[in-house]
């Protein structure tokens, strides 16, 4: 018993050693991957490898942040806030990197903000806070799992999407447009309009908000009857 008992206080030293060191990363990973897991299931373009490099470099980055004052200036209390605010500042390029910009569309909020959350956590456990970043984590999973069909109960369903209509001519009335969308039970958030004089096509791009998991086929099809239709494409902004 004496030797799980070091091994515990081993864990739990606020020195960094080498015991500490591994546990917290593999901790850290683990986290990472359980989060990393549940964006891949959406088919996010971030997933277990990025959630667990992200969640591990943070913690790292903690480590490293404790360990070189007490090794390099004698001290046993370092100043790990300087590492940390860089950390949560460089992790804002990931997460902008996971959202994806289209005309009145963007995708990846959520990945974003749990890219951001993911390094907050590993920054826990780089510093000791294990009980904190699992229930941080567990947490994160009831919010993107649980709320997400909570969401979907109190709003009836409702969702935003983006629908991109390329025509071949240029559109001077969306009324048309409009009334379609009304006549489906779908309502205009916004729209742009973006003409091609050269080309004479008119891009139009309207963010809808209308019940998820429907069939948005016949309103495509009643979409495209209004004019000399290019393409037609819909894509989510969850």
């Amino acid at each position: 018993m004496e030797w799980v008992n070091e091994i515990c206080a081993s864990l739990l030293s606020t020195e960094v050693n080498l015991g500490n060191t591994v546990f917290r990363l593999l901790l850290s990973m683990m986290l990472g991957v359980m989060v990393g897991a549940e964006r891949k299931r959406k088919g996010q373009i971030a997933g277990v490898r990025t959630f667990a490099l992200i969640s591990m470099g943070a913690c790292l980055a903690m480590l490293l942040s404790i360990y070189v004052p007490q090794v390099y200036l004698g001290l046993k209390n370092g100043d790990p806030g300087r590492i940390a605010a860089q950390v949560i500042t460089g992790v804002g390029f990931l997460g902008g990197g996971a959202m994806i910009h289209m005309k009145g569309s963007v995708r990846g909020l959520t990945t974003a903000a749990g890219i951001w959350m993911t390094a907050i956590i590993g920054m826990a456990v780089g510093v000791g806070m294990y009980w904190s970043a699992i229930i941080s984590t567990i947490l994160i999973l009831v919010i993107l799992v649980a709320f997400e069909a909570y969401e979907q109960h109190v709003n009836i369903g409702q969702e935003n999407r983006a629908i991109k209509i390329t025509v071949r001519s240029i559109v001077t009335d969306i009324k048309p447009y409009s009334q379609v969308f009304r006549d489906h039970h779908v309502r205009i958030s916004t729209y742009f309009i973006q003409y091609d004089y050269d080309k004479s096509t008119t891009d139009l791009t309207f963010v809808v908000l209308g019940p998820s998991h429907r069939n948005y086929l016949p309103m495509f099809q009643d979409l495209r009857n209004i004019s000399d239709t290019v393409s037609l494409t819909l894509s989510s902004q969850s």
